[in-house]
């Protein structure tokens, strides 16, 4: 039996609120536990239900999404699904590097949004095509990165990994690429987040950019 996904939705905006618990609710496997209508609430509702993915608004008052998703990323192990109408790169960056696993716009399809809470919850990261080509467009425009040490930890095999995760391949797709079976990626990913102390495949692609493991444009 699958297990339920319990999600908390936070927006300031009651009627987009309602309307996103409302689907999630609709859904056999997925509890809508809260809702809140800023930051300080979606924070005070995952400290007290325990969600496995918080379904985060970036700007709202009080505190916005950003500054919500860095705190519960720190506290908890709840994924945050970031759900916003403003896609500028500042507000993609600053979301994933505060831990979000996903960076969806408001209007993802409802089948899409529901996936990508099945998704995030599962672990995996998620980000909108969109999102992605304006995250590797924020590191294009970069000066050149430095090497980072705490590399140096993985593996040849690691390494190749991450760098294909960083190019957005699934895992099916990686393994075609090295020609090894799935379960031996799902391996290799494993032991990349933990040797790195990353929590998903976002901050997986974070760094890899950012250390220069991976150059934009490079595919």
């Amino acid at each position: 039996m699958t297990a339920t996904v319990r999600v908390v939705v936070a927006d300031d905006q009651e009627l987009v609120r309602g309307g996103f618990a409302m689907i999630l609710a609709a859904q056999p496997d997925i509890e809508v536990v809260a809702e809140a209508g800023d930051g300080v609430e979606a924070v005070a509702a995952v400290r007290e239900h325990d969600p496995d993915v918080l379904l985060l608004d970036i700007r709202m008052p009080r505190m916005d999404g950003i500054e919500a998703a860095r705190i519960v990323c720190a506290e908890t192990g709840c994924k945050v699904l970031m759900l916003t109408t403003f896609d500028h790169d500042d507000y993609v960056y600053d979301a994933l590097r505060a831990g979000a696993s996903g960076f969806l716009l408001k209007d993802v399809r409802r089948d899409d949004l529901v996936n990508a809470v099945r998704v995030v919850a599962a672990g995996e990261a998620l980000l909108a095509p969109a999102v992605t080509r304006r995250l590797i467009s924020e590191f294009a425009a970069r000066p050149t990165p430095r090497p980072t040490r705490e590399l140096a930890v993985l593996t040849a095999r690691e390494r190749e990994t991450l760098q294909l995760i960083a190019r957005g391949l699934s895992n099916a797709e990686i393994a075609e690429t090295l020609v090894v079976t799935e379960h031996t990626v799902k391996t290799h990913v494993s032991n990349l987040l933990t040797k790195l102390g990353l929590r998903d495949r976002v901050q997986a692609v974070i760094l890899a950019y950012e250390s220069g493991v991976t150059i934009p444009g490079s595919d």
